[in-house]
């Protein structure tokens, strides 16, 4: 059984910033984050190992448990959680494997559609590989969504009709990204819900209903003040719901996420749920829909952060020994 020291004795690494392009929202991330800890009694100090300085500071600072508050690149990908796991600590968030297929949005749908995990049609496109615009519209439709395949935060996403705007959304995200995934566009309603634990122990959360400001939920809409409406819990069916939050856990399960997720739907207009991504370290500002849905829930946003640390001392007694 694993053991997690009270908060006051429990010395915590509170990673934030990094290289991404997400940089800023990791940060505004951090700003959400160091409060909740600080709440919950934790002694938090902030790691940002885009500083070299604070790359030796992780290691030689005496730091019981990371809590990672990272976005994109370098801090969803598997590759701070590899540093940790080779220095010994503990954090918070889903494992080595499970963040380098999430990241990658190709790699997950093969794991959503081994698991029968409703999702939208797509085509993988690499930077070094030739294409047909017409092909692609001629096999997925006129409208698509055009996504860099490793970035968060709605970069690198467009919405295209016609196959000159879908060459120049594919030219756009090959600038920010080595692939793109040209997916299949799923009119409806947009919907999120976040997943905690892991496993057979894995809930979901209220669901969250997105209404953006905007003709989709791109940047704007998930960070700026006012960018979207949030709606939870969801005005749906019941029936809808269960099968909605059950596809998440089923996502989070198929992905193997540990102690925090959050997966992307759309409802069309038959009421068929659809998955779009999973997100294995949600964003904690002051418009992120992590804390929105743990507040539905009863869970207030220092408790949230509890529970995520506790999350992280089960994963390493497993690392170390197999079951916990």
């Amino acid at each position: 059984m694993f053991a997690v020291p009270d908060s006051k004795d429990c010395k915590v690494a509170l990673i934030a910033g990094g290289t991404s392009g997400e940089r800023d929202i990791s940060l505004k991330s951090k700003n959400g984050a160091l409060q909740a800890l600080e709440e919950a009694g934790y002694p938090v100090t902030w790691i940002d190992p885009a500083e070299k300085e604070d790359i030796h500071r992780l290691m030689d600072g005496g730091f019981d448990v990371a809590f990672l508050a990272l976005h994109g690149k370098g801090g969803e990908d598997g590759s701070i959680q590899g540093f940790l796991e080779t220095i010994g600590m503990p954090y918070t968030g889903t494992g080595i494997a499970g963040s380098a297929i999430s990241i990658d949005k190709q790699k997950a749908k093969v794991f959503y559609l081994h698991h029968q995990i409703n999702t939208p049609r797509s085509a993988y496109i690499r930077r070094s590989e030739p294409y047909d615009a017409a092909e692609l519209i001629a096999d997925l439709g006129e409208k698509l969504v055009v996504k860099a395949a490793t970035e968060g935060s709605s970069l690198g996403v467009y919405i295209t009709e016609g196959e000159q705007e879908l060459a120049q959304a594919i030219e756009d995200a090959l600038a920010i990204d080595t692939a793109v995934l040209v997916e299949q566009y799923i009119a409806g309603r947009e919907f999120t819900v976040v997943v905690l634990g892991a496993g057979e122990t894995a809930e979901a959360l209220p669901i969250i209903e997105i209404i953006p400001r905007a003709a989709s939920y791109d940047f704007d809409s998930k960070y700026a003040p006012g960018g979207s409406e949030h709606i939870c819990p969801a005005q749906i069916p019941d029936e809808t719901t269960a099968l909605i939050q059950r596809m998440a856990i089923q996502s989070h399960n198929a992905l193997s996420c540990h102690g925090v997720s959050r997966t992307d739907f759309i409802l069309d207009a038959d009421g068929i749920p659809w998955v779009l991504e999973t997100n294995t370290l949600p964003g904690m500002t002051a418009t992120s829909l992590l804390p929105d849905a743990a507040k539905a829930a009863g869970i207030s946003f220092p408790d949230l952060c509890k529970r995520l640390i506790e999350s992280a001392y089960e994963k390493q007694c497993v690392l170390k020994t197999g079951t916990c």
